[in-house]
């Protein structure tokens, strides 16, 4: 892996970002598509593969921006007289706004998820060219990228909840992984570690607001729901909700819980010194054992995240991103191949996945949203030899595959961590009931959010 990867907290942060949203959330946003009298502009034809022409790619910078680089490569290959000039842009800052003006648009570009559903009316309509694939794409991908049943976004990766545990403390404490197949499993493996060691305190829950919510809306997405529904309405008042708040209160009442910051130096500490033994996380905490830790490396192992109720699913997702044609770009059905190549043919997904110059391993951070993509038996990424030489491509795609169905997410996500993020880290400090959690939250991101977008 590149030393100069990003962790994805930074990469969440400006993706869900207050500035921009705040454009996503202004009059034109809100509207649905087609809602403004107008139909929403539909690509439906793909073009030969003889196709000329010129492209603008936007991509953030950094690590990322070079894999694509790399991959786009091989596209060039494949569609010789297509001419792709690939940016490196602040997306965040600049996309949203430039889509409301329309003005120095790109053909195509890379954005978040939690994006998408806020400006759907000046992206292509994309459901007809996605139709080839859909039956075989994730079904939270898609559902995060469709509104009002039509589909504005391709979707890329998956970043799949996984449980992240410490071997070597775990088998000292008479604990086996493999029976860890319920959140109440979760909390007796826990108890048996500080048994074990009376200074752990083995479950990692975030002190981050921000990341803090996004890690409850994985724990809520594994049941099927999420912070608000199709029609942007807030649906935090449910037995799902209270089942994760109520287990962070078992597990506060108890005395598990490491309560520290994403990577910060204190959590880092906790890590190394087996304080901390269960993370569960998304996938792209595979970045700690490789970069970060140097007394567990090797001995952290990733299995699926455990089920609310038996039998449940055992993950839920935990960001993730796609990629958007606006509305008014000159070249929409060059940047459909482009973006088609990527995720839905060969080689395009194994140039994204692939061992290459930036990861020689492969890019372990997510995988595939496209199933094929994902075969169990032929990985895109090598085991990692941080993680004793698992396979964690073949844990996080049986993962990916459990994933349930979401909602797009409401373009006033991100400033709604004022109330439900502030509240759950209060929760989390015993200050607060998950009832007082749900009622206050709710009453607040009704009021100051959803009534006045």
């Amino acid at each position: 892996m590149s030393r100069s990867f990003v962790p994805r907290r930074s990469v969440l942060r400006g993706a869900l970002g207050a500035g921009a949203l705040a454009a996503a959330a202004g009059p034109l946003a809100a509207c649905a598509p087609g809602s403004s009298g107008s139909e929403p502009r539909k690509l439906t034809g793909t073009p030969s593969a003889s196709a000329k022409g010129e492209i603008t790619i936007w991509n953030r910078s950094g690590d990322l921006f070079k894999v694509f680089d790399a991959a786009i490569d091989a596209f060039r290959k494949a569609y010789p007289d297509i001419k792709v000039n690939h940016q490196a842009v602040d997306i965040d800052a600049k996309l949203a706004n430039t889509l409301i003006s329309g003005t120095d648009l790109p053909d195509g570009s890379f954005w978040d998820d939690a994006k998408i559903g806020g400006q759907a009316e000046h992206l292509y309509d994309l459901t007809d060219l996605i139709a080839p694939y859909r039956d075989k794409t994730s079904a939270y991908k898609l559902s995060v990228n469709t509104v009002g049943g039509r589909i504005y976004g391709v979707p890329w990766d998956l970043d799949p909840g996984l449980l992240w545990y410490r071997e070597d403390l775990l088998e000292d404490a008479g604990v086996d992984p493999a029976g860890l197949k319920t959140y109440d499993d979760l909390l007796a493996a826990a108890r048996s570690l500080r048994e074990k060691n009376p200074k752990a305190r083995p479950l990692h829950m975030e002190k981050d607001p921000f990341l803090g919510q996004l890690w409850l809306e994985m724990l809520a997405g594994q049941q099927g729901t999420s912070l608000a529904d199709a029609d942007g309405q807030v649906r935090l008042d449910s037995k799902e909700y209270r089942n994760v708040l109520n287990w962070v209160r078992d597990a506060v009442d108890d005395d598990l819980v490491t309560h520290a910051e994403y990577l910060k130096q204190a959590d880092l500490a906790a890590l190394e010194n087996g304080q901390q033994a269960l993370v569960p996380w998304a996938v792209w905490w595979s970045f700690a054992p490789q970069q970060l830790l140097k007394k567990g490396k090797g001995k952290w192992r990733a299995a699926p995240l455990p089920a609310w109720t038996p039998g449940g699913a055992r993950s839920g997702a935990m960001g993730g991103s796609s990629f958007i044609i606006p509305a008014k770009a000159k070249n929409p059905e060059l940047a459909w191949l482009l973006y088609e190549f990527l995720c839905f043919k060969e080689p395009g997904y194994s140039a994204v996945y692939g061992p290459s110059e930036v990861y020689p391993g492969g890019l372990t951070t997510s995988v595939p949203s496209y199933g094929p993509a994902r075969r169990p038996d032929k990985p895109l990424f090598e085991p990692v030899a941080a993680l004793g030489g698992q396979d964690l491509w073949k844990v996080a795609v049986d993962a990916a595959d459990t994933i349930p169905s979401a909602a797009p997410i409401p373009a006033w996500w991100a400033k709604s961590v004022d109330y439900l993020g502030n509240n759950l880290q209060r929760l989390i400090e015993g200050k607060m009931s998950p009832d007082d959690v749900i009622d206050d939250s709710t009453k607040k991101i009704q009021r100051n959010l959803v009534d006045r977008a």
